[in-house]
C-alpha cells in the first residue's frame, strides 16, 4: 500500500518521501510507481508532464530521520500489528513538530490504542486506503475518541487533495469497510471449502449477480491471505457478536502453506 500512497500524494502535488528499512523495497516501491505511471500514459490517463512532475516530488529513503523530518503528515502502511504501528510512530514523534498528522493506514485496528504510547494523541488518526491506491476512489478517515476536529479537518481536505472521496467513520474494531467487507470474503472462503464452487464461479456470481466490481477471492488475493486473517483474528475477539469472523480452517491452511494472494505468486488465483 505505502508505494499507492506515495503515488497519489506525489501527483497531487506534495512533496513526498517513501521510506522502508531496505534499499531494495525502496526502489521496488518506486519502480511500481514508475510502472503504473508508464501504464497511465499509455491509456492516456496521464500525461507524460504529470508523469514527470509526479516522479519529480517523490524520494526513497531508509533512513527514517531523513525521510520523516519536515513533515507535515506522515502515513504508515507496516504490517497489522499495533506493537509494529506504535514503535514506527515511537520513533517518527521526535523528528516531527507536535501538530504534525501521524496517520495510520490499519484497516482494523483501534486507532485510540495506537495513539495511547503517543505524545499528542489528538494528532493521531486512521486514513484506511484500498488498493490499488492510484486507481480506487474511497478514503475511509477513522477518527478515535482522542483526536482533534483540527486533525480531522486537515485529513479530510488531504484526502480530497488527492482525489479521493472521504467517509469519515468512528474507531470502532472493523470500521465500516472491513467489517462488511471481510464477512463477505469469509463466506466466500467457506464456500471454496465446504465444495460449493469453484473461487472463479463464487466471484462470477458476485460480480455479475451482484455487481461488485471484483470477487471477494479475487481481493482476498489481492489484500494478501495473511492480512485477512490477522484482521479475522482480531475482529472475532473485539465484537461482542465476532464469532462469525472466525476464521476458515482453509484461510488458515492456505497461509501456513504460504499462498497468500498475489504478493506470493499464489492464492485462489495463480498470479
Amino acid at each position: 500500500m505505502g508505494h499507492g500512497i506515495a503515488q497519489v500524494s506525489a501527483a497531487a502535488g506534495h512533496d513526498t518521501r517513501l521510506f522502508d528499512m531496505a534499499g531494495d523495497a525502496v526502489e521496488h516501491g518506486l519502480g511500481r510507481i514508475r510502472a503504473n505511471l508508464d501504464k497511465g500514459v499509455a491509456r492516456s490517463k496521464v500525461t507524460p508532464q504529470q508523469r514527470e512532475h509526479t516522479l519529480a516530488r517523490l524520494r526513497g529513503e531508509t533512513d527514517l530521520t531523513a525521510a520523516v523530518t519536515g513533515a507535515d503528515l506522515v502515513v504508515e502502511a507496516v504490517p497489522e500489528k499495533l506493537e509494529i504501528k506504535q514503535a514506527l510512530f515511537g520513533s517518527v514523534a521526535p523528528h516531527v513538530a507536535a501538530d504534525a498528522i501521524l496517520a495510520t493506514n490499519t484497516s482494523s485496528l483501534s486507532v485510540e490504542a495506537i495513539a495511547s504510547a503517543l505524545p499528542n494523541p489528538e494528532r493521531v488518526i486512521g486514513t484506511h486506503f484500498f488498493n490499488p491506491v492510484h486507481i480506487m476512489k474511497l478514503l475511509e478517515v477513522i477518527v478515535a475518541p482522542t483526536t482533534s476536529e483540527a486533525t480531522l479537518a486537515r485529513t479530510l481536505a488531504w484526502g480530497t487533495g488527492l482525489g479521493k472521496e472521504t467517509i469519515t467513520i468512528k474507531d470502532f474494531p472493523g470500521f465500516a469497510t472491513s467489517r462488511l467487507g471481510l464477512v463477505i470474503g469469509l463466506e466466500a472462503i467457506r464456500m471454496v471449502e465446504q465444495g460449493v464452487g469453484s473461487a472463479e464461479d463464487i466471484d462470477k456470481a458476485m460480480t455479475l449477480g451482484y455487481g461488485f466490481p471484483m470477487g471477494p477471492l479475487r481481493l482476498t488475493d489481492l489484500v494478501g491471505l495473511d492480512v485477512r486473517l490477522h484482521i479475522a483474528e482480531y475482529l472475532a475477539q473485539a465484537l461482542p457478536d465476532g464469532a462469525h469472523f472466525r476464521p476458515p480452517a482453509l484461510l488458515r491452511s492456505m497461509v501456513a502453506e504460504g499462498k497468500l494472494g498475489k504478493k506470493s505468486g499464489q492464492g485462489f488465483y495463480s498470479w
